[in-house]
C-alpha cells in the first residue's frame, strides 16, 4: 500500500467518526433515522438541511469504514488465525465491553444529579428507558452490557469482530464464488437487514474490502467509466430529492418507503465513490496539517464516547438556547463540535495520565 492510500484510510476513518457525531446530533422530533424514515414536521430550512445531511450526504461513512476494515484486515493475513483472533479480542471485544460499562456508569451518575436526571429521561435510550439504572435486575445489566449497550454505536465493532472471525470463509467465498457471494450480500444490504451479529451493510462492504485487496484492484484511481463530476451532482441531487420526498407524508407509505430506500442506497454508493475518488485534494490538504494528523489519533475515543453524551446534552442545550433564533439548526452544527471537543480532551488527559488505561479503552489505537 502506498503512503497516500494509507493517508486516505486515516483521513476517512477520522472523517467518518466526526460525521457520525453530527448524525447522532440530528435533533428533529423523530430522532431515530432509517433509510426510509419520513418526517412529520413541516418542511423548513432547518428540517431540510438536517435530514439532507444526516440521512443523506453523511451516510457514505459506514460502508467506507467497513471497506477500509476489510481491506486492511486482508492485507495482514500472513499470521496464524488464532493469533489474529486473540488480537481482535483485545482491540474490539475489550473496548466494546468497557465502553458499554462506561455508558451505564455515566447514565447512573446523570440519573443521580438533578440537573441531568430529566435529560436521561428525555433521551429515552431504550430498552428499559422507563427504569433507572439502579432499578435493573441482574439479567438486565447483562443485557445492557452485552446485547444492547447504551452507547448504541458499538454495534459497529461488535459486527466487525464477527466479520473478523469469519474472515477465512468470507475470503474464500469472495474469491471463489464472487457472483453468488456479492449477490447475497448485496441483497441483504439492499433490504437493510440488521441482525445482532450480522447485518447487510457490514457484510457486503467488509467482504468487498477483502476482495479489493486480494484481487489487487487499483483503489488509487477511478475506473475509466467513472466520471466524478456527474456522479457528485447525482449524489447531491438525489439526496435532495430523497429529502423532499421524506416530507411528503400524504403519500402512501407502502409506495414511499421502498422509493426512499432505493434512493438512500444510491446516495450511499454515489457518496462513497465521489468521496474516495474525487476528494484527493481535500485529503492532501488536511493530512499535510500536523494539527489534523494529531487530532485524527483520537478517532476511536470520539466514536466510543460521543453516545450517550450527545443524547444527554441535547435536551439541556434545547432548554438553554430555545430563545435563540434558529437554535435547532445552530445546535445541529455546534453541539457535535462541543461533544467532539469533550471526547478529544478526555483522550488527551487519559493518554497523558494513564496510557495503559487509554490503550485498553481504545484497543491500542492512538497511542502515538
Amino acid at each position: 500500500m502506498d503512503q497516500f492510500t494509507s493517508q486516505k484510510f486515516r483521513f476517512y476513518s477520522f472523517l467518518s467518526m466526526v460525521l457520525l457525531v453530527f448524525v447522532h446530533g440530528y435533533n428533529l422530533n423523530m430522532r431515530y433515522l432509517q433509510p426510509f424514515t419520513v418526517v412529520s414536521e413541516h418542511l423548513t430550512a432547518n428540517t431540510f438541511i438536517q435530514y439532507f445531511l444526516a440521512n443523506g450526504i453523511f451516510r457514505f461513512r459506514i460502508p467506507m469504514l467497513f471497506i477500509i476494515s476489510g481491506y486492511l484486515y486482508a492485507s495482514r493475513d500472513d499470521k496464524p488465525y488464532g493469533q489474529r483472533v486473540l488480537r481482535r479480542v483485545r482491540t474490539l471485544l475489550v473496548p466494546y465491553l468497557l465502553w458499554s460499562a462506561i455508558g451505564l456508569l455515566l447514565t447512573f451518575v446523570f440519573e443521580h444529579w438533578s440537573v441531568t436526571r430529566w435529560a436521561v429521561v428525555e433521551a429515552n435510550l431504550g430498552p428499559f428507558a422507563e427504569k433507572r439504572i439502579a432499578q435493573y435486575a441482574w439479567n438486565e445489566y447483562l443485557l445492557r452490557l452485552i446485547v444492547v449497550p447504551l452507547p448504541f454505536q458499538l454495534w459497529f465493532i461488535r459486527c466487525l469482530l464477527v466479520y473478523n472471525l469469519m474472515y477465512p470463509w468470507l475470503k474464500e467465498a469472495a474469491l471463489r464464488f464472487p457472483v453468488v457471494t456479492f449477490s447475497v450480500a448485496g441483497f441483504l444490504w439492499l433490504i437493510s437487514f440488521f441482525g445482532w451479529l450480522i447485518e447487510g451493510e457490514g457484510l457486503l462492504f467488509f467482504t468487498l474490502g477483502i476482495w479489493l485487496n486480494k484481487t489487487s484492484f487499483d483503489i488509487a484511481k477511478p475506473p475509466a467509466w467513472l466520471k466524478i463530476a456527474p456522479l457528485a451532482a447525482a449524489w447531491v441531487g438525489i439526496a435532495g430529492v430523497k429529502t423532499w420526498l421524506a416530507f411528503q407524508t400524504q403519500m402512501n407509505i407502502s409506495i414511499l418507503a421502498p422509493v426512499l430506500l432505493v434512493l438512500y442506497k444510491f446516495v450511499v454508493l454515489s457518496g462513497m465513490l465521489t468521496m474516495w475518488f474525487g476528494a484527493d485534494p481535500l485529503v492532501r490538504f488536511f493530512m499535510g496539517k500536523q494539527w489534523f494528523v494529531w487530532l485524527s489519533a483520537f478517532s476511536f475515543i470520539i466514536y466510543a464516547f460521543h453516545v450517550p453524551l450527545v443524547n444527554y446534552a441535547l435536551p439541556i442545550a434545547f432548554t438553554a438556547f430555545n430563545a435563540v433564533p434558529y437554535y435547532r439548526l445552530l445546535l445541529f452544527f455546534l453541539l457535535p463540535l462541543w461533544v467532539i471537543g469533550v471526547c478529544v480532551l478526555l483522550g488527551v488527559l487519559l493518554r497523558a495520565a494513564v496510557p495503559k488505561v487509554y490503550g485498553l479503552l481504545t484497543g491500542g489505537r492512538g497511542l502515538v
